[in-house]
């Protein structure tokens, strides 16, 4: 687990069509979406960013994960992509129980998780800002009881 944590990258710089990324994570979902959460597409024309596609499905694959885990299988979840001057945004929002505000500082740091044992590693969120990171971009929660919200921002960037 420590060296996964530590996270290594992976191949070459590409450009990268987020939405195609958030779309392949969604089909991945896809049987446990269908019930009880309603799926609210936003998106934003936006462009391509240079990146590594991989990894960041899988800080889209984290987030969506967690939310589908959040909500407890129902609720609505919102996944909204924005242009912004130099880059893009992305945006993915929960109605699921909200991450308690004496814990959201600690969300990002290596093992800690507020699940169960054996329902996670806590390295899920602390891998997603590694990659966010290594994009340079951002990561930020805002989170009460019955909403979570990341928003990730990232660079449009260069090869």
């Amino acid at each position: 687990l420590k060296s996964y944590a530590r996270f290594q990258p992976s191949g070459k710089k590409q450009l990268v069509q987020v939405v195609n990324g958030l779309e392949t994570v969604l089909e991945i979902y896809h049987n446990q979406l269908k019930h009880n959460i309603h799926l609210i597409r936003d998106y934003e024309e936006i462009p391509d960013i240079w990146g590594y596609a991989d990894e960041l499905i899988q800080v889209w694959t984290n987030l969506i994960h967690n939310a589908i885990q959040a909500m407890e299988l129902r609720g609505t979840l919102t996944i909204a992509t924005r242009k912004q001057k130099n880059g893009i945004q992305v945006s993915i929002q929960d109605t699921g129980l909200g991450i308690p505000a004496q814990v959201q500082s600690k969300i990002f740091d290596a093992f800690f998780t507020t699940k169960s044992a054996g329902e996670g590693s806590g390295l899920g969120l602390h891998i997603c800002q590694k990659i966010i990171n290594k994009h340079q971009g951002s990561i930020r929660l805002d989170s009460k009881p019955g909403y979570t919200l990341f928003c990730i921002e990232l660079p449009i960037g260069s090869p």
